[in-house]
C-alpha cells in the first residue's frame, strides 16, 4: 500500500509492505500531520505556536505537545551553546526544525500502535522505517541525480540538513548568520524526532557538529564539508557507496574519531536511486 500527500509544505509518502492494513489507519496518520501542521506552523496566524508568540497565549495555556516541542527546542539550545535556537531575532518563534520530525514520529507511532508492522515513512526527504531491512539513498549535495552513499535501516530513522534545497536557510543562533561550513549532514538515530533535530542542530554548528552529532548515543553521521570532504562515523549503516562519480566529487571518506561500531558494507558499484 502506498499514498502519498502534500502537508507542511512537502511530500510525505508513506508505503505499507504488510499484508493486512488496518481500516483507517492510513486516514489517520496523514489527519495527525495535519493536524501537527495546523496548530505548529508559524505562517498561520491562527495556529497555536503564532497565538504564543504574540503573547495572546501565556505558558500556563499552552498544549502539552507544544510544551513537548519547547522543551525539545531548549535541550539542544542548550547542548548546542546557542547554535540551534527556535527564536531567532526578527523571525518570531519558529519551532519547524524541531515539528516536522517530532510530528512525523508520532505517525510512526500511530502505525506501530495499530500493529502495521513494515513501513516507511517519509517526509521530504527525512524517513523513519520499520520492519526492513529498507535502503535509503543519500544524494549528492550538489548534484539531484547522484547518492553520495546508499544505507541499510532495520527500524531506525534518518535526517539530512543541507544547503542543496532551500539555500542557507539554517542559522548559526551564535551569530544570526547562515551556516555555511558543511554542504550537508545526515544522522541516523533510533527516532526520527531525534535525527532530524541533531541534524540540523549539527549543521548549525558547522564542522564541529559533526564530531558532536556522532558522539550522541544511538546517532550515526554522513557529512559532506564545503571543502567537499567526507565524514561519517564507523557505525554508519552503509549498503554501499553512491556512484563512483559522486563519490570522487566529494572527496574520500574519513571516519570520525572517537566512534566505534559496526562498519557497513561499502563497494563502488552503482547504488539505487533513492529511497525504496
Amino acid at each position: 500500500m502506498r499514498r502519498v500527500e502534500h502537508v507542511m509544505g512537502f511530500p510525505v509518502s508513506l508505503r505499507i509492505d504488510d499484508a493486512d492494513v488496518p481500516e483507517g489507519v492510513v486516514d489517520g496518520v496523514f489527519a495527525w500531520l495535519r493536524e501537527a501542521d495546523a496548530r505548529f506552523s508559524p505562517f498561520d496566524p491562527d495556529s497555536e505556536v503564532c497565538r504564543l508568540d504574540r503573547g495572546e497565549t501565556g505558558p500556563d495555556g499552552m498544549s502539552a505537545d507544544l510544551r513537548e516541542v519547547l522543551e525539545l527546542a531548549e535541550r539542544y539550545r542548550v547542548e548546542t551553546g546557542g547554535a540551534f535556537d527556535v527564536r531567532l531575532p526578527g523571525r518570531g518563534l519558529d519551532p519547524c526544525a524541531v515539528v516536522k520530525g517530532w510530528s512525523v514520529q508520532r505517525a510512526a507511532l500511530l502505525l506501530r500502535e495499530a500493529g502495521v508492522r513494515k513501513f516507511c515513512l517519509n517526509a521530504g526527504g527525512d524517513a523513519v522505517v520499520a520492519g526492513g531491512p529498507w535502503r535509503v539513498g543519500i544524494r549528492h549535495p550538489e548534484a539531484a541525480d547522484r547518492m553520495c552513499v546508499v544505507l541499510e535501516l532495520t527500524d531506525a530513522a534518518v535526517a539530512t540538513s543541507g544547503r542543496y534545497e532551500r539555500g542557507d536557510h539554517i542559522v548559526d543562533g551564535r551569530t544570526g548568520l547562515p551556516a555555511t561550513d558543511l554542504l550537508s549532514l545526515t544522522v541516523v538515530a533510533p527516532t526520527l524526532t531525534e535525527a532530524d533535530v541533531t541534524a540540523t542542530a549539527a549543521f548549525a554548528l558547522g564542522t564541529e557538529g559533526i564530531a558532536w552529532a556522532a558522539g550522541r548515543a544511538g546517532c550515526e553521521v554522513f557529512a559532506v564539508d564545503d571543502r567537499r570532504r567526507v565524514r561519517r562515523s564507523s557505525g554508519l549503516p552503509v549498503y554501499r557507496t553512491g556512484e563512483s562519480e559522486g563519490a570522487e566529487d566529494t572527496g574520500g571518506p574519513e571516519e570520525i574519531a572517537g566512534r566505534s561500531g559496526r562498519s557497513g558494507r561499502s563497494g563502488r558499484s552503482r547504488g539505487p536511486g533513492g529511497q525504496m
